[in-house]
């Protein structure tokens, strides 16, 4: 199964996408094999899809941010995203290329698009990804129908509305009634603005539901050890240096030395 318990998971945020090394080359082939080299076996990405079906490794909606080229996603072909370099000299992957560059590695999967809902459940269906990957969004009417398509048999993260209630809600039971149960993991902020999002009341009723508790972007190794601390099944880091010498420190670190 792609979830585990008693351990935690470290993921490589967009292949860990601030480490001084990589800097500037998030979602690359690069960027990724680099998080396998420290060794990293859960690699977080999105996905989008272009105008002829290509289901994309990439975050952003539009190229203009850390391309040399600009335009929407969804208004491009392959052919055409092909020509776009990221840092100057990185390709914009396709998730097809990730899975086959890294067979062993799971992967954590944003839905960054509505039609790349459709994508990503007929490639779970054709590669046999069931258990190796983890499927998240954050808008809810996407995640249901994945879950649709896949019948239920991916693990997919809470939706806002489901992470609200048991967030707000006082038991677990009654936030499992009126939250939902279709889902395995929490994925939160630490903090939406002025709202402190994982609290040990999260982490209990998530855990007392058999739900797991993953919190992003952490990149600060206080930060990290006061989640730990909190009990958290798994961070997500633009600095896959710091988050490993912290898992290591503590005894956590599972990945490769």
């Amino acid at each position: 199964m792609y979830l585990e318990p008693g351990r935690v998971i470290a993921f490589a945020h967009r292949g860990g996408a601030y480490h001084p090394e990589i800097e500037g080359l998030e979602n690359t082939l690069a960027a990724f094999r680099h998080a396998a080299a420290l060794g990293y076996r859960y690699l977080e990405t999105d996905v989008h899809v272009t105008a002829d079906g290509a289901l994309l490794a990439f975050h952003d909606d539009v190229l203009d941010r850390v391309t040399d080229k600009m335009g929407a996603i969804r208004d491009l072909t392959l052919a055409e995203i092909r020509e776009a370099r990221i840092g100057g000299r990185e390709e914009i992957p396709t998730f097809d290329q990730l899975l086959d560059a890294f067979p062993d590695a799971r992967f954590n999967i944003d839905i960054k698009s509505d039609g790349a809902v459709a994508a990503l459940a007929s490639t779970v269906r054709e590669r046999d990804l069931w258990d190796r990957v983890l499927v998240g969004s954050f808008a809810p009417a996407r995640i249901r129908e994945f879950r649709r398509l896949t019948d239920g048999r991916v693990p997919t993260a809470a939706h806002p509305w489901e992470i609200a209630a048991f967030r707000l809600l006082p038991s677990a039971r009654l936030a499992a009634l009126v939250g939902g149960r279709g889902f395995q993991a929490f994925q939160v902020p630490r903090r939406r603005r002025r709202i402190t999002i994982v609290t040990p009341g999260l982490v209990r009723r998530a855990h007392a539901a058999g739900k797991h508790v993953h919190v992003w972007t952490i990149d600060d190794a206080d930060q990290m050890h006061e989640l730990l601390d909190l009990g958290v099944d798994g961070l997500f880091t633009d600095r896959t240096d710091v988050l490993k010498d912290v898992l290591v420190a503590r005894g956590l670190w599972e990945g490769a030395p």
